[in-house]
């Protein structure tokens, strides 16, 4: 009796068991079977591992499940061959999909309406293929935050049920045939839209207005801020000609036929004119040695959103160099050269050699692209340089360089982006409510992680690299907030030092007289990073009514001399406890940085091991704040 009471007992545990995890092993069939029937009824090119005997979360190509293996959630086929028509009730019943990609493919006919009635659905990226036909899912998930459906051939008017997508930051329909007026968007988190090139018409909702020109060009009849104001595109209705007056331009029309053939012949005699004039004209340019170059607009300012095949970005490149993106070995990211140049992207600054764009091409892909300027070598030259960089770039903490671009006309370079930003946004952005400031710790590893940067630029090939334009802005910080330094090897490709040469600010002393460059005037720069973070300031101020300069080392001396140390430093690091020794420690490595004597200044390595040691110390026991307060009029001030 006994045994048979066990013997039910441990039934029923796995009858409870079963029927907790059936519905997880349900849910992993069911969504198998529909990419199943998805691979099946949709060609392709490339061959898929899709099977029942492989695992689906962790050998399916382009498969992304959740942590524990439960669903599907994200979807990767860009550019594999897929063409035909997408089946319903295919993915349209992976009910956890969080992200769907098939750009770059040939996918045609009407786009199932439940994929976007997924519920969870956060992404989806379409791009590039030759879907046609209306848009109407029966409903849409309200988590929607990316909607790229350019390059198709969409008709029919936008849906108005976007309005209601809340979290919408990216809607890209540019290239279609949509048609009919613009939805009132008025979301505050839509940040990229671009609706050029479509057959919309109306005017521009006063909620869109914000975006620029290339958002909304393309459409002719399209009228209103940032276009052409609607009056201006509106016709009269034509007034009644009398009757008198239409005998008179009949008979007219008869009269003038002799003039009508005389016209014509000006006219051809003017054009034949203005192509003998441009043929001159391009073999004298070719007769100097000069060549015939693209005239690009100015970037854009910073957080403009643009695609970057726009008349500004890109005109450089040429028809017979199109695809030619040169990708370094290891790289793991599939695009050519249409792909980014068609991204949506934003305007991320401009610096001394170029402008940064933050480039998406889709949920999985973000990457930096550096616009060049005033690059002085060749090709070749050119080439040889990028292999450097990518050599020495393979440092956990140098930015690594993906790909480059080179034509007569645009130069571009792909780097990894590094999600934090930089430091100089992290120290100098926005100050108001809601702002978390970089802690000391924070600031401490990432002064560290630079400096091991620059360290290992510097002892590379026999230790002549260096990198010449060392600032805040150009160490960027990874998720992990690690400093890494990015820009190395773009001084020597220059046709000429920046103008900013001749100020203060990063550049040392001797860099100012003379333009070149080294080793010591890198450390320089880094101790200016160095007293930046510790202060927060920027490294050029000005001050009295005649804008005198006054450069960060020298104001810091300043100050120390005068034994106001304390006041040297960020207040919003005056807010921590028990860091004041370690600031003053690290005030010190700075200041024998900055040492107006090239010669006086530390190595890199040298600087690495001192901030290894502050760290060191930070592991251990700090004093208490009360204990530094009681010695402070005792501790040691940095010698200016």
């Amino acid at each position: 009796m006994k045994l048979q009471f066990q013997l039910t007992a441990v039934t029923t545990n796995l009858v409870l068991l079963l029927a907790i995890f059936a519905p997880v092993n349900s849910d992993l069939t069911s969504d198998s079977r529909a990419l199943l029937e998805f691979a099946s009824a949709v060609p392709h090119v490339r061959k898929l591992n899709w099977n029942q005997t492989n695992s689906i979360c962790t050998s399916w190509i382009g498969i992304t499940c959740t942590k524990d293996k439960t669903r599907v959630v994200e979807i990767h086929l860009p550019g594999i061959g897929l063409y035909g028509p997408i089946p319903g009730n295919t993915i349209g019943r992976l009910t956890a999909l969080r992200v769907l990609s098939l750009r770059s493919n040939y996918l045609n006919g009407t786009f199932p309406s439940d994929i976007l009635s997924i519920p969870s659905l956060q992404s989806i990226f379409l791009q590039n293929n030759n879907f046609s036909g209306d848009i109407n899912p029966v409903s849409l998930s309200s988590r929607l935050s990316i909607i790229d459906l350019s390059f198709n051939s969409f008709s029919g008017e936008i849906p108005f049920t976007f309005k209601n997508l809340k979290r919408l930051s990216v809607l890209n329909l540019q290239y279609n045939s949509f048609s009919g007026v613009i939805p009132d968007f008025d979301l505050p988190t839509l940040k990229i839209l671009n609706l050029s090139h479509n057959l919309l018409n109306g005017s521009i909702p006063n909620s869109l207005q914000k975006f620029p020109v290339s958002a909304f060009v393309g459409n002719d009849r399209l009228c209103g801020a940032p276009l052409s104001s609607c009056s201006s595109l509106s016709s009269p209705s034509p007034s009644p000609i009398p009757e008198s007056r239409t005998i008179y331009q009949k008979k007219s029309r008869k009269l003038s036929l002799g003039g009508i053939i005389g016209i014509a012949i000006v006219c051809a005699c003017v054009i034949i004119l203005i192509f003998l004039a441009i043929v001159f004209f391009c073999l004298k340019k070719k007769n100097n040695g000069e060549t015939t170059t693209v005239i690009i607009a100015k970037a854009a300012n910073v957080g403009k959103t643009e695609n970057l095949k726009s008349d500004d970005f890109g005109s450089g490149v040429q028809g017979a160099e199109k695809n030619k993106l040169v990708f370094f070995e290891g790289c793991s990211f599939s695009f050519d050269l249409e792909d980014l140049l068609r991204a949506s992207a934003e305007v991320l600054g401009k610096g001394s050699y170029g402008t940064a764009y933050k480039a998406i091409l889709d949920e999985a892909t973000t990457v930096v692209v550096k616009r060049l300027k005033d690059v002085g070598i060749g090709k070749k030259e050119f080439e040889q340089q990028m292999e450097i960089v990518n050599k020495v770039g393979r440092h956990t903490n140098v930015v690594p360089l993906l790909a480059y671009y080179f034509s007569k006309d645009e130069k571009l370079l792909v780097y990894e982006y590094m999600s934090a930003g930089s430091l100089s946004s992290a120290l100098h952005g926005s100050r108001g409510t809601g702002r978390t400031a970089l802690d000391w710790d924070s600031r401490l590893n990432i002064s560290l992680g630079a400096a091991r940067g620059l360290a290992h630029i510097h002892s590379e090939n026999g230790a002549k690299y260096t990198h010449g334009n060392i600032k805040s802005s150009n160490i960027l910080l990874n998720s992990n907030l690690d400093g890494c330094v990015s820009d190395f090897g773009l001084s020597p490709m220059m046709s000429f030092l920046p103008i900013k040469y001749r100020v203060p600010g990063y550049r040392a002393p001797e860099v100012i007289e003379t333009r070149k460059v080294n080793q010591k005037s890198d450390v320089y720069s880094f101790g200016v990073v160095l007293l930046e973070m510790l202060t927060g300031k920027s490294p050029i101020q000005y001050s009295g009514y005649n804008d005198d300069v006054v450069d960060l080392p020298r104001w810091v001396r300043s100050v120390v001399r005068e034994e106001w140390t304390a006041e040297v430093f960020d207040a919003e690091l005056t807010k921590g406890q028990n860091i004041e020794e370690e600031m003053v420690q690290m005030l010190q490595i700075a200041l024998a940085c900055v040492a107006k004597v090239a010669d006086m200044r530390p190595s890199m390595d040298d600087i690495v091991r001192m901030i290894e040691d502050v760290r060191c110390s930070e592991s251990g026991d700090r004093p208490s704040s009360e204990d530094n307060r009681s010695k402070d009029s005792n501790v040691a001030t940095p010698t200016p």
